[in-house]
């Protein structure tokens, strides 16, 4: 079995005559934070989507722990969390009944998980408040909660720091820390800033209109 999480090979897409994602061969090993670190609109997000089965490659393939990225949903999906873009929710619903339905399509018997990840996630004041009332960096903290309530073993995350105060970035940090840390949790995350990325990433990766320009260790 193959020791590496994610890999990409000359990863392409494009949308008409626009290139956002140009050949990048991605290569992330078990329990790495690899930072993905590029402006708006250098290729980020495109390819999220990508690793996540969302969108097809014009060119290349795509492996997600070991298995060949591929349409119909193919991929290991019951063993990755993702946040990706705005994170959504039922507006109607409170936070813990947006868990407690995120907790059943997972499969997940035990009811307590969904306390024990609002205790994790500091949204215990806001866990009877309807998602749709949520500032957008609890907003941020509930699409985190709903990510790991399944204990993935791979993280994919678009800006997660976005909306946060910086108190709670802190503590973000320290949660994703803790996990590549202490469960081996593999984590991708995406930013434009170099700062966040540089604090947290054992290993960062540039992208630049839609080319992989550079990688750099951390440690």
């Amino acid at each position: 079995m193959s020791t590496l999480v994610i890999e990409t090979n000359g990863l392409t897409k494009r949308f008409g005559d626009v290139t956002a994602v140009d050949h990048v061969d991605l290569r992330v090993g078990v329990g790495e934070i690899y930072g993905f670190l590029g402006l708006n609109g250098a290729g980020k997000t495109t390819t999220i989507r990508a690793l996540l089965g969302m969108i097809r490659p014009s060119e290349g393939n795509v492996r997600v722990l070991d298995q060949l990225v591929g349409p119909h949903g193919r991929g290991p999906w019951a063993r990755v969390g993702h946040l990706v873009e705005s994170p959504s929710a039922y507006p109607e619903l409170t936070v813990r009944e947006n868990l407690d339905a995120a907790r059943r399509l997972y499969g997940i018997r035990n009811p307590k998980v969904v306390n024990e990840i609002i205790e994790r996630l500091a949204l215990a004041s806001y866990a009877d408040r309807k998602a749709g009332t949520l500032s957008t960096g609890n907003l941020q903290r509930l699409g985190l909660a709903r990510s790991l309530l399944h204990e993935p073993e791979l993280l994919l995350l678009d800006e997660p720091a976005n909306g946060l105060d910086p108190a709670g970035v802190v503590e973000i940090r320290e949660l994703l820390g803790s996990l590549a840390r202490e469960k081996s949790v593999t984590i991708f995350m995406s930013s434009h800033i170099l700062t966040e990325v540089d604090r947290l990433a054992t290993r960062i990766g540039i992208i630049h209109k839609g080319w992989l320009i550079e990688e750099l260790d951390t440690d």
